[in-house]
């Protein structure tokens, strides 16, 4: 940045050419560029979405490095003293807030002995879970019958209780439950 606000010192036009000396056009380049990356660093899991936090930081970095970079002082101080308080503050909020805890979650029981769906529901809501979606498979050549859905939870903990509970149902086959996101 430096070498681009100076570049009237290093640079002599030759003749009568007009130049134009713009040292807005590197900021505007480095924080495009910067944006890329950024959003680069964005990445989709199931349901949620990760790297907003940490695209935004790289981009206020960059944009307090070109302040710098053009002898800014001030500024470029103050934006760090409020860039570091805004990422402690939320930080501190977001420690405090509850958070929604999501599985996948799949159950087999034989054709013959399955669990009906609102027994299945009201089994889980016992537990602390609300279901996000549904799904009904058949597998085994039509041996198995199979439930399939999201689970959502404030308590992480009710996930080990409902696993426990579904390993001494007799009728179950088989059973997954696969965090989301985690």
């Amino acid at each position: 940045m430096l070498v681009k606000v100076y570049e009237s010192y290093w640079f002599q036009p030759h003749g009568n050419s007009r130049v134009v000396v713009d040292p807005t056009r590197m900021a505007q380049g480095i924080m495009t560029g910067i944006g890329f990356l950024g959003a680069g660093v964005i990445m989709k899991e199931g349901l949620a979405v990760r790297g907003l936090t940490t695209a935004a930081s790289i981009w206020v970095t960059s944009a307090i490095g070109i302040l710098f970079g053009i002898g800014f002082w001030i500024p470029a101080m103050l934006a760090v003293a409020a860039t570091l308080g805004t990422l402690s503050s939320f930080r501190w909020i977001e420690s405090r807030m509850p958070t929604e805890f999501y599985a996948q979650f799949r159950v087999q029981f034989r054709r013959a002995e399955a669990m009906a769906e609102k027994d299945l529901r009201d089994l889980v809501k016992q537990y602390g879970f609300s279901v996000a979606n549904l799904n009904y498979v058949l597998t085994k050549d039509g041996e198995r019958f199979e439930y399939r859905m999201v689970l959502r939870t404030l308590e992480q903990s009710n996930t080990p209780r409902l696993a426990d509970h579904l390993g001494k149902e007799p009728a179950v086959v088989e059973f997954r439950i696969a965090p989301i996101g985690s």
